[in-house]
């Protein structure tokens, strides 16, 4: 753990690098506090992908984890783009692979294939159309096809099979360990810790967490909902970086985290030593060949484009 005034210098080299290597730094919502505020833009998966494909810079540094990073490079093939911490990976990510995709093709031809973001390039490469927690239920009503395969998350799918009932969905099985591990005993738990709170959840969460909430939406969704609301205090059902983020930039209000479980190990292994050495030398750039970029270019940009 860095102190102040360590954070501090590190900061002030990595904004200073910045400016002389022409570079954007990108960083998730679940990233720390610290590299947030040296970040150009923050934000959830949908508003990062839309900024990278926009990025004019000549070097982007992606702090998240490597399926982001990955969709930056695809999504802007000219520009150099590295990752602090190459070993940040995603288990649901890894819990659906591109032979799992053509299976479900196959049995389902008249299907599309939704693919959610947390997916490797050669998974979006057999889909039709990527989406985000924060425009699942736009890109889904945006298909002709009334059969949907989505994949990977089976408790993202769920809620948007709620919300889009006229579709028919086959829903893969993997899931975010972080946000699946939350009970419903949990919420009534916090509910009668801080009667009067607002709860506010992520929809990959299990259906009957999703049933106690006052809201349920993506990362940036529950950011702006607990600013946006009058109500003075909110349980937050996401990864603890959210409640770290408001906690800051609107202390005005409270914030419970609902879990201490509510961690996600890989976006917590960037810091900010790995930022400034991933500027200094350039180093965990994204590699992928024309033919991978290709391959996986047209979902994403078929969801980038959905208004």
């Amino acid at each position: 753990m860095n102190t102040p005034d360590e954070i501090k210098a590190l900061s002030d080299e990595i904004l200073r690098l910045k400016k002389e290597k022409d570079a954007l730094i990108l960083a998730h919502y679940y990233q720390r506090l610290e590299i947030q505020q040296v970040a150009d833009i923050f934000g959830d998966s949908f508003e990062l992908a839309k900024k990278a494909k926009a990025a004019e810079n000549r070097l982007i540094v992606f702090c998240g984890v490597s399926f982001m990073a990955e969709s930056a490079k695809i999504l802007n093939p000219t520009k150099k783009v590295v990752i602090p911490r190459a070993d940040a990976g995603c288990r649901m990510a890894n819990m659906v692979t591109p032979e799992d995709v053509l299976k479900l093709r196959a049995e389902y031809p008249d299907a599309a294939v939704v693919c959610y973001v947390n997916s490797s390039a050669a998974t979006k490469a057999v889909s039709d159309i990527c989406c985000t927690s924060s425009n699942a239920i736009k890109v889904v009503r945006s298909l002709p096809n009334r059969r949907i395969i989505f994949v990977p998350d089976k408790n993202l799918g769920a809620y948007v099979a709620k919300q889009v009932p006229e579709k028919e969905f086959i829903l893969h099985s993997g899931f975010c360990p972080t946000h699946r591990n939350i009970t419903a005993d949990e919420v009534d738990r916090a509910r009668s810790e801080h009667p009067g709170a607002l709860f506010a959840v992520h929809p990959e969460c299990e259906e009957e967490v999703l049933a106690k909430a006052d809201f349920i939406g993506s990362t940036s969704q529950i950011i702006d909902y607990c600013v946006r609301t009058d109500a003075p205090e909110f349980i937050i059902g996401t990864e603890v970086g959210v409640v770290d983020r408001l906690a800051f930039y609107h202390p005005e209000k409270k914030y419970h985290l609902l879990s201490p479980w509510l961690v996600c190990s890989d976006m917590k292994k960037t810091e900010l030593s790995d930022v400034l050495r991933a500027l200094e030398t350039e180093s965990s750039e994204v590699v992928m060949s024309d033919g991978e970029i290709e391959a996986a270019r047209l979902p994403l940009e078929r969801m980038v484009a959905i208004k």
